[in-house]
């Protein structure tokens, strides 16, 4: 049976798009006003859609940001989707963490420059953290049966559990402490140098990371 993908159709490229387009109006406003300076129909305007097109796709203008937030986790999953069993699991990780957060490109470097406005801006957002901590619980969860497949039949539930939650929680706080300095998209102190540490003194001491 084949594994490969299904891919998206050209409506839900569409629909991902305008969500996209959405998620950089409200980083921009959010950037220049606050988030509480901002209402829903100042970034529907700002994206070129109607507010009740804003209002099919998000539920308020916090919500907005996910798109951008979640941009870097589903590189990461992507880049492990596509890995083969096998190999050992903390390097498969690590290997992958560093392509997804190491921003080679104009990109990849303005999606990191929106995630750290936006942590920036969630530190006095109640609301805009808890659109954080949401994308990263769907990133948890979606990748879970990603590590269970390159973990392999015999692996305990539970490890591969606690594993998918340190891997998720290691590139969140080193994007949090990242967002909070004025540190370079590459090189020491970057998300992916940050991620990497995280990944190490997390992931040590668990069994399922052992040669």
């Amino acid at each position: 049976m084949s594994t490969e993908p299904t891919q998206p159709s050209l409506t839900e490229r569409r629909k991902a798009a305008t969500q996209l387009d959405i998620a950089r109006a409200a980083a921009a406003l959010f950037a220049e006003r606050g988030p509480d300076g901002t209402t829903a129909e100042d970034i529907a305007g700002r994206a070129g859609v109607a507010l009740r097109t804003f209002y099919r796709y998000f539920r308020s203008k916090q919500d907005a940001v996910g798109p951008l937030l979640s941009g870097g986790a589903e590189r990461w999953r992507a880049l492990l989707e596509a890995a083969e069993p096998g190999d050992p699991l903390a390097g498969i990780l690590e290997r992958a963490v560093t392509e997804a957060l190491r921003a080679p490109g104009a990109d990849a470097a303005e999606q990191l420059g929106w995630t750290r406005g936006l942590l920036r801006a969630a530190a006095q957002d109640p609301a805009l953290r808890a659109v954080w901590y949401r994308v990263n619980q769907d990133s948890e969860e979606r990748l879970l049966p990603v590590l269970a497949r390159l973990a392999g039949d015999g692996a305990d539930p539970l490890e591969v559990r606690l594993a998918a939650a340190a891997a998720t929680d290691a590139v969140r706080v080193a994007l949090e402490a990242w967002a909070a300095t004025d540190a370079p998209t590459t090189g020491p102190g970057s998300p992916a140098d940050l991620a990497v540490r995280c990944l190490h003194q997390l992931m040590g001491g668990m069994r399922l990371f052992k040669p």
